[in-house]
């Protein structure tokens, strides 16, 4: 899990993509109809539309973000995020509390998204409620993990279909993104606590036809260390997307902090399908995590995981909507082998999810519970829930509500 200790290695890496295209629109007045007078102005121009960065899954809805005229960066959108949450956990462990509360997400995304060159900046206060591991302060995660600027990346666009991007930018792994607005449901699961979530490096976009590839040389797991590749291959047909990701450090070392686990010397893969259409989003995929052995760096015995999700989303009128996910994870290893590194409950353990996150929207305000349960076996005493880390399995309940602001808010339109 990305709150334990974990270790590394290498791998190699395929390509991988994204890319991204804002487009505007023009209006004309409409034509006088009969007996009406023609309006003698040009109506106002319309709010420019939602914007692909930061991405999100859904059900939650970006706003429009408001216009800036900065001068000789020409104009900039500005929009953000404001909400608090509120959680209970049984058989929590010694770590954490039964009852816990917090701002979520305080964060502002300034973007500029025309032009050759183009940048992105989101700064503020964030959490990152992960099932399975004990909540940590928002202070405490900023501080110990990001930082107040956790994303900020410079993006040159070389070209309609290439781009080039260099900073602090979100992972290429995995389903699930970093911070819970993003994301179906309001805590990240258990195939997320396998993956990293920002690197600091540099990264290729690039579109051919309805393929998507992206590649990055990146420090993976935020380690300041250079030596890990990232990509990602995506062919889209209509409302059907098939990734294949992959990430791998080819070097090793033994630093490691809360941002830093001992996955940071590991490579992980991804095979993951994506329905979106209408009212529904069905994403189910595949993750295989593996830790080579290696002594220099504290890894007597390496490890692997192996697990697979489903994450469900179904939109009703009026602004509700219901994200289930499924999970199963499995660690290598023996439980009578006590020098294979831990990558979850002990060696050999392995556990299951289930969390539904009934969501309602109306315009920049949502409001979402989070209900979840997680069931382990094969555990190492000690390695579980409660007090002894004996237990096996941990309910949570949790409820996140807040403002989505862009354009309405900031400029005070309906």
């Amino acid at each position: 899990m990305r709150f334990s200790t974990y270790m590394r290695s290498r791998v190699l890496l395929l390509g991988l993509g994204l890319a991204y295209v804002c487009m505007g629109q023009t209006t004309t007045p409409a034509p006088a109809s009969d007996g009406q007078k023609p309006a003698d102005q040009t109506p106002p121009t319309p709010p420019p539309a939602a914007l692909t960065t930061p991405a999100m899954t859904g059900p939650l809805q970006a706003m429009p973000p408001a216009t800036l005229d900065a001068g000789p960066f020409g104009k900039l959108a500005v929009n953000g995020v404001l909400n608090g949450l509120g959680l209970w956990t049984g058989n929590y462990t010694p770590a954490d509390n039964s009852t816990q509360a917090g701002l979520s997400n305080g964060q502002v995304f300034i973007q500029k998204t025309d032009g050759w060159f183009q940048f992105y900046l989101q700064a503020g206060a964030y959490n990152v409620v992960s099932l399975g591991v004990p909540y940590i302060q928002t202070d405490k995660t900023v501080s110990n993990y990001w930082g107040a600027v956790p994303v900020a990346y410079a993006k040159l666009q070389a070209g309609k279909n290439t781009s080039f991007l260099v900073g602090a930018l979100p992972t290429l792994i995995g389903a699930e993104y970093t911070f819970s607005f993003e994301n179906m449901n309001v805590s990240r699961g258990l195939l997320w606590g396998q993956e990293n979530a920002v690197t600091r490096g540099v990264q290729v976009n690039q579109t051919f036809g309805k393929f998507t590839a992206s590649i990055s040389w990146n420090d993976y797991f935020y380690s300041n260390r250079y030596t890990a590749m990232s990509g990602s291959l995506a062919y889209t047909n209509g409302p059907h997307t098939i990734a294949f990701v992959g990430g791998g450090n080819l070097g090793q070392t033994a630093f490691q902090t809360l941002a830093t686990p001992v996955q940071n010397n590991s490579s992980i893969y991804n095979v993951i399908y994506t329905y979106n259409k209408g009212s529904w989003v069905i994403q189910p995929y595949y993750q295989h995590s593996s830790v080579p052995t290696n002594p220099k760096v504290g890894v007597i015995k390496g490890n692997s995981t192996d697990g697979g999700a489903i994450l469900v989303n179904h939109t009703f009128k009026g602004g509700f909507s219901l994200p289930v996910r499924f999970e199963y994870l499995s660690s290598s290893g023996s439980l009578n082998d006590p020098d294979v590194v831990n990558l979850m409950y002990g060696a050999g353990s392995k556990a299951t999810s289930f969390t539904v996150t009934p969501t309602y929207q109306r315009g920049g305000f949502f409001v979402r519970g989070d209900l979840s349960y997680v069931h382990l076996s094969d555990i190492t005493p000690g390695l579980g829930f409660g007090q002894g880390g004996t237990l096996t399995s941990q309910p949570r309940a949790m409820a996140e509500f807040g403002f989505i602001f862009g354009h309405n808010l900031i400029e005070g339109k309906k």
